[in-house]
């Protein structure tokens, strides 16, 4: 009997063992989901800025606008051309209002995946290149796009500095250093700055 005893003892210890031993190979090889990369999406760089560059004109400025309209509307009637009388009118319309209603804010990202502009998202494979241009006094980001609608994205950059932007794009995107203005964009930047339509306006916020 004191045989038996023993025996069932020392199964008792050898099942306790087993049962030991297989909790540490279960804890040793447990999957610890902290342990993974699995490469989340990281934010890079978060901002609001309005819209677009904006700078309130004065009335000096819409006055001017007037008086240009004026005269090409006179030339277009005595030569019976009221389709462009039209078109010069919606230019017209256009400018007023780009130049008196102060642009919504908007909320840009820039994450490990691509831009985000409101709820649009642009990933890396879909953008080609980018460059900082300064219009209306403001630094703004431009970030080519491979497709040809919107073909840009424009980003204003607020009170956040340019080399900040480009040391964070630069890992995923080209720089364009220099990029050379089109023949629209030099006649405007002459007019500009040979005929101020606004007086307030200087030649460093083109």
């Amino acid at each position: 009997m004191e045989k038996n005893f023993m025996n069932t003892t020392f199964t008792t210890d050898v099942s306790q063992e087993q049962n030991l031993a297989d909790q540490s190979y279960q804890q040793q090889n447990e999957v610890n989901p902290q342990q993974f990369d699995y490469n989340e999406v990281k934010t890079l760089l978060s901002w609001s800025a309005p819209g677009r560059p904006f700078t309130k004109k004065s009335k000096h400025y819409y006055l001017n606008i007037l008086t240009i309209m004026l005269l090409i509307q006179i030339i277009l009637f005595l030569f019976g051309q009221y389709v462009l009388m039209m078109l010069v009118l919606s230019v017209v319309f256009l400018a007023y209002v780009l130049g008196s209603v102060a642009p919504r804010y908007f909320h840009y990202k820039i994450t490990s995946e691509g831009i985000m502009v409101e709820d649009h998202f642009f990933i890396w494979d879909e953008l080609y290149d980018f460059y900082f241009k300064r219009k209306n006094g403001e630094d703004v980001l431009i970030v080519g796009t491979k497709a040809f609608f919107p073909g840009e994205l424009m980003l204003v950059l607020g009170e956040l500095h340019k080399e900040q932007v480009k040391s964070i794009l630069l890992p995923y995107l080209p720089y364009r250093e220099y990029v050379k203005p089109t023949f629209t964009e030099k006649a405007a930047e002459w007019l500009e700055k040979n005929f101020p339509l606004d007086k307030h306006q200087t030649p460093s916020q083109v």
